[in-house]
């Protein structure tokens, strides 16, 4: 029987048929404003809300003022009582590059990544992660350990990804390959404003719907619409985002 960790996420635990595969690593790729922060965000508030699972945000792009604005800016309001009492920990840009190595700051985190009262952790994003290195190779190197990482400790992982166009690149990175998961945020531009659509690509260990859904993001956060039937883009030329 496989274990899955529910995101509470109006519409993508249906689709993920229950929720990502506990102790997994998922990326999360969309291109700037499609929504991979919000996702974060409400994963690891939903955990603490919902579920009482407690989380680890940690952002590579953000403070921690900043994150709790936009937490709060999409009707998290518990997010401050959350970080204050422990359920819910955040390392920030400044913590997290404030050292000139990976191996440095992991050493920061080690501890409570240990800690098995935790069960949830976001990495915002991959590209600011990947400033701590020189090389490919070495970038590399340190990626696959700190996946191993944190599989080796129980936590189930949402990583960001940066994508440049509207369609997922037709280049597989080692990201794509390491994780177990991958869901892209899609948005294209309308005469009133945008478009959004989830993708979920790749679930290992779960049969998943792999047509694209659409969604939106109002108060409450993230969307997803389950009747996809006048936006697939799998088998319709006349597509929206073809």
């Amino acid at each position: 029987m496989i274990e899955l960790t529910k995101t509470g996420i109006d519409g993508l635990d249906s689709i993920l048929n229950g929720g990502i595969v506990k102790n997994s690593t998922t990326l999360v790729s969309g291109n700037p404003g499609a929504g991979k922060s919000i996702l974060g965000l409400q994963y690891i508030y939903n955990g603490v809300d919902m579920f009482d699972e407690k989380g680890i945000y940690l952002s590579f792009e953000e403070n921690a003022q900043d994150l709790r604005e936009a937490a709060e800016s999409i009707g998290l309001d518990k997010w401050p009582e959350y970080v204050e009492n422990g359920d819910i920990l955040v390392y920030d840009k400044k913590e997290l590059l404030r050292e000139n190595d990976f191996s440095s700051s992991l050493d920061l985190l080690l501890d409570d990544f240990e800690d098995s009262e935790y069960e949830r952790l976001v990495l915002d994003s991959l590209a600011m992660f990947n400033l701590f290195f020189d090389d490919e190779k070495e970038r590399r190197t340190y990626l696959l350990k700190f996946a191993d990482i944190l599989k080796q400790n129980g936590l189930t992982t949402l990583m960001t990804n940066e994508q440049g166009g509207v369609m997922p690149k037709t280049d597989i990175g080692l990201e794509n390959y390491l994780t177990d998961g991958n869901i892209y945020l899609l948005q294209t531009p309308t005469e009133s404003g945008v478009n959004r659509y989830v993708w979920v690509a790749k679930m290992r260990k779960q049969n998943i719907e792999t047509d694209i859904f659409p969604m939106e993001i109002s108060w409450g956060g993230i969307t997803v619409h389950e009747n996809a039937s006048d936006f697939s883009m799998m088998n319709d030329s006349e597509s929206p985002i073809k």
